[in-house]
């Protein structure tokens, strides 16, 4: 199998849906160090769209993969028939597993991505994404989970995965100043 995280940028759930997939991040609470520490974490700009990033291979020897699509409604569908075309003109029996880890970011991580990513300052944009970061991961570790779970019993060879289940849900810990 091969997986593809995807989101809006990139470089913040899909590298945490990446590190938890490969058992880079446990399960529990996560600290700065670990999030920051996470590989292409905060670290892609918008040069860096499209293309797809390589983090490893898993406990059952696949590869992840992540890509940041931005806006583009494209992107998803052009991954999936590019996929269908090649495992079908080489006959693989491969199968591709293309998910969605933007429903899990919640309003501080957009915020914290738009100040560090679009406007390039971190003093406010990293405290905004590691608070983020701590209020979705949970969401992500089950998106991941429910990820690896539909690549085993799926029949297709290409399945992509919206997982708008997993939407990320404000509460009183949104507030971005406590």
């Amino acid at each position: 199998m091969i997986y593809i995280y995807n989101d809006f940028g990139g470089t913040h759930t899909t590298s945490l849906a990446a590190a938890y997939h490969l058992q880079l991040l446990k399960p529990g609470e996560l600290t700065k160090k670990e999030i920051l520490s996470v590989p292409y974490f905060n670290q892609l700009t918008k040069k860096d769209t499209g293309h797809i990033f390589y983090h490893g291979m898993d406990e059952k020897d696949n590869p992840v993969y992540t890509i940041a699509r931005r806006n583009s409604k494209y992107v998803v569908p052009a991954l999936t028939d590019l996929s269908g075309i090649l495992l079908n003109r080489y006959g693989q029996k491969e199968k591709i597993i293309i998910s969605n880890t933007s429903p899990t970011v919640p309003p501080t991580m957009t915020a914290g991505g738009f100040f560090s990513r679009e406007l390039g300052i971190d003093w406010i944009g990293v405290p905004l994404l590691v608070k983020g970061a701590k209020q979705c991961h949970g969401l992500i570790q089950h998106l991941v989970e429910e990820t690896k779970r539909v690549a085993t019993t799926s029949p297709e060879q290409v399945v992509v995965l919206e997982n708008k289940k997993y939407q990320y849900k404000m509460g009183k810990k949104d507030i971005f100043w406590k």
